[in-house]
């Protein structure tokens, strides 16, 4: 589609150009239009950057820096820097972002309502596509693992925030830390949207892992990654297959939004086109994920269910998630979620039971899907203050 591409961009600038009186013309005006909505649906599109220039802290603005703080080979931890803060004042939060085909920037709303009060780090995950094969696999134990090492990293009293998918892992190397009554535990642990339990309120992605073999998986959606590319033949699971799922599950409002764009373009009305681009821009942006790391996500998460039954492996032992009892334990759920159903973030609880009743607490959103969960509105003003309020609670001094 390329070549196609190419061409398209070329006219629709060629007819949007305000010096030739033709292209004032509704013909001209329709053609361009289509060219740019062709030429937007076939684009790859680039990691987009968070972009924070600045937050407010107890009333004052200060600049905000992006500086990587620790860098492996699959993902790379990045901090908030907010300019003239004193260290150490604020609690230390550790948002671990889903690696499920969107870039962690994902989360720029996450993030964006949680730095005026904390000091944010976020795993910043690569693009499976651009490492290269000597660097090994990357499995489900694998992620477990880094969140362990970040954790190290930041040190006693850090909170950590799992959202959607990382979830489990979060809850797996939270227990693992516990179970080993590590100093670096985390003081507590917000889980939002997250996939615990996928045998309740089941739904549509849920259900297809369980239609389908683990093997057809392998065979249906892993690709190895082409040769002009750093990781060339490391086996993945493409970005635009995963991006393709999502968009299947509401196509009707994605046709729609676009249908919306042509005559945003042809009307000229210039914010309304504008507030499609930046949405889809960050929408359409993804990236491939490790084969292992997403084979073994779908077999233990969503088919065997290992985490709730107390069978989930790491490293040739099981976790022990009973082990938990020293970190605060927060759930999040939204009343419309379509992909993590009301109760699978819930489960938590269940089966971490020596979390004592003071150091838990559960939340559901009403009126929100999953999206809804980390951004938005509502997670500005109805879900974040709570995290932070819970954060306050358990942080110690």
């Amino acid at each position: 589609m390329a070549p196609m591409r190419m061409v398209a961009e070329a006219h629709a600038n060629l007819l949007n150009l305000p010096y030739l009186p033709a292209n004032f013309t509704p013909a001209a005006r329709g053609l361009a239009a289509g060219l740019e909505v062709f030429e937007r649906i076939t684009r790859r599109y680039d990691k987009p950057k968070f972009g924070f220039e600045s937050t407010m802290v107890r009333g004052k603005r200060h600049a905000v820096s992006e500086q990587v703080t620790l860098r492996l080979p699959f993902c790379q931890l990045k901090h908030f820097k907010r300019e003239g803060v004193e260290p150490g004042r604020d609690p230390k939060l550790l948002i671990v972002a889903p690696l499920s085909g969107h870039y962690a920037t994902l989360l720029r709303g996450t993030a964006e309502a949680m730095l005026p009060n904390h000091e944010v780090y976020i795993t910043d995950w690569r693009d499976a596509r651009q490492v290269p094969l000597r660097e090994g696999a990357f499995g489900l134990d694998d992620y477990i693992d880094y969140v362990i090492q970040f954790l190290h990293h930041l040190g006693p009293n850090t909170h950590v925030m799992g959202v959607c998918q990382p979830s489990v892992p979060v809850l797996a190397a939270v227990a693992l830390m516990n179970q080993a009554r590590d100093a670096n535990s985390p003081a507590s642990m917000t889980l939002m949207g997250g996939p615990i339990d996928t045998r309740l309120s089941p739904t549509v992605p849920n259900t297809l892992a369980q239609e389908r073999s683990i093997e057809w998986f392998e065979h249906s959606v892993i690709n190895h990654v082409p040769v002009n590319y750093p990781g060339f033949m490391r086996r993945v699971y493409p970005g635009f297959i995963q991006l393709s799922g999502f968009m299947s599950m509401n196509l009707d409002r994605h046709v729609g939004a676009h249908v919306r764009l042509f005559h945003h373009l042809i009307q000229g009305d210039g914010d309304s086109a504008r507030q499609h681009k930046t949405f889809y821009d960050e929408y359409l942006s993804v990236m491939d994920l490790p084969a292992e790391y997403y084979l073994e996500t779908v077999q233990r998460v969503f088919q065997e269910h290992l985490l709730p039954l107390r069978r989930f492996p790491w490293r040739g032992q099981i976790v022990d998630t009973n082990a938990i009892d020293r970190t605060a334990l927060f759930t999040v759920e939204g009343e419309l979620d379509d992909i993590s159903g009301i109760g699978q973030t819930h489960a938590a609880h269940t089966i971490c039971e020596r979390i004592p009743n003071a150091k838990r607490e559960h939340y559901l959103q009403a009126g929100v899907g999953h999206y809804g969960v980390f951004n938005g509105r509502r997670w500005r003003e109805e879900i974040a203050p709570r995290v932070t309020a819970f954060i306050a609670k358990h942080n110690k001094r």
